[in-house]
């Protein structure tokens, strides 16, 4: 009898351990499938992008010396999510291999030197405000975000990979700063047939605006004063319907270099371009004062021409010039810059390309050297 109720006994707790067992595994599950669940509708409308420039350089500096190198010119890793009808967020994660100079006093460079860094460049909450009779997808950027004007440039001209457009090289100012920027498209979009053919960006059939306020300082300086920048752009697209691709714009800046002492800061851009299938071309004429780093109060001028030809699908030929002078009242401390290009598209144009380029300057002082450099470049895009 005792080994019959014995028998019973662990019977039962068997029975009641795999019940358990089976009621802990349930709820296990349904946690689980729950977690998946919340993950699943976290990254639902994520979306991201990559974009990279990795190139082999040899040339000679202006100084004389020579250089051959591999070079991880720049990356930008972005993550876009759309929250709410009218509000959407970015991330860019700006990727940059550090390059530090030597110690004034021993010579040697930190263990920085050489390192691949990464930096926020943008990171701002977007707002999608209702379209009118007069602009059309209206909306605002809050936090660290873009200027009005070389994301406007960089979709005419599309070789960023080979380097900055024409007033960031010349340390003028850069893309993006801590702020915000209104933007908007003018008398609704182009006709869908060019933006096939041609390009999808900024597509606004009477133009496009974009002003904003800014720390001023940039996205890489933090800020050394409490004075604001204000900057506009303002593009009109005379005649949409005729010669869809010509585009005149203005461009324009106020305020103090990112400088404790204040230094006055004034940009003053005018550009044109037109684009179509088989032709690019962009010229551009500035006067100003000054820089984004405060570095001067020079009063500056220059020009630039920018072409790509593209004669079959997968090439293009591209050419710049820029002329450009640091300060008005000094002779002879002018530069010039010649920029010939091959490209070859891997996929769809000005997305995974490949471009071979020869670049050099030329330095009216006669105590400097050219710069030349020939490069090649791969840009990875998805």
């Amino acid at each position: 009898m005792i080994k019959h109720f014995s028998i019973f006994f662990v019977g039962l707790f068997c029975l009641i351990f795999l019940s358990e067992s089976t009621i802990a595994s349930a709820a296990d599950k349904e946690v689980s499938e729950k977690d998946i669940n919340n993950v699943l509708s976290a990254l639902k409308d994520i979306k991201f992008e990559s974009l990279w420039y990795l190139s082999y350089q040899d040339g000679q500096e202006n100084n004389g010396t020579d250089y051959s190198r591999f070079s991880l010119k720049r990356g930008y890793l972005t993550v876009k999510k759309d929250i709410i009808p009218w509000l959407s967020a970015r991330l860019t994660a700006d990727i940059k291999q550090v390059q530090d100079a030597p110690d004034s006093q021993s010579g040697n460079v930190s263990n920085y030197d050489g390192s691949v860094a990464v930096r926020m460049k943008y990171l701002y909450g977007q707002f999608f405000l209702p379209d009118n009779s007069l602009l059309t997808k209206p909306n605002i950027e809050f936090g660290l975000v873009h200027m009005p004007w070389l994301d406007y440039e960089e979709h005419v001209n599309f070789y960023r990979l080979q380097d900055t457009m024409f007033l960031e090289r010349n340390h003028t100012f850069n893309s993006a700063d801590a702020g915000i920027t209104f933007s908007s498209l003018i008398g609704g979009t182009i006709d869908n047939d060019y933006q096939k053919r041609v390009t999808k960006y900024y597509p606004g059939r009477y133009g496009s605006v974009a002003v904003g306020i800014y720390n001023g300082g940039g996205y890489h300086a933090s800020e050394k004063n409490d004075n604001k920048v204000f900057e506009g752009r303002l593009t009109i697209r005379p005649l949409p319907d005729t010669l869809p691709g010509l585009q005149f714009s203005y461009f324009g800046i106020i305020g103090k270099g990112n400088k404790s002492t204040n230094p006055d800061w004034k940009v003053n851009l005018g550009f044109i371009n037109f684009e179509d299938e088989y032709l690019t071309l962009t010229g551009q004429y500035y006067q100003g004062k000054g820089n984004q780093g405060g570095s001067d109060e020079n009063e500056k001028k220059g020009h630039s021409v920018f072409a790509e030809i593209k004669p079959m699908e997968k090439f293009s030929i591209i050419g710049r010039y820029d002329h450009f002078d640091p300060n008005k009242d000094v002779i002879n401390d002018e530069n010039d810059r010649y920029i010939v290009g091959l490209a070859y598209m891997l996929d769809k144009p000005h997305h995974n390309m490949i471009l071979i380029d020869y670049d050099t300057v030329k330095y009216k002082q006669s105590a400097t050297k050219d710069d030349k450099r020939i490069q090649l470049t791969l840009q990875i895009k998805y």
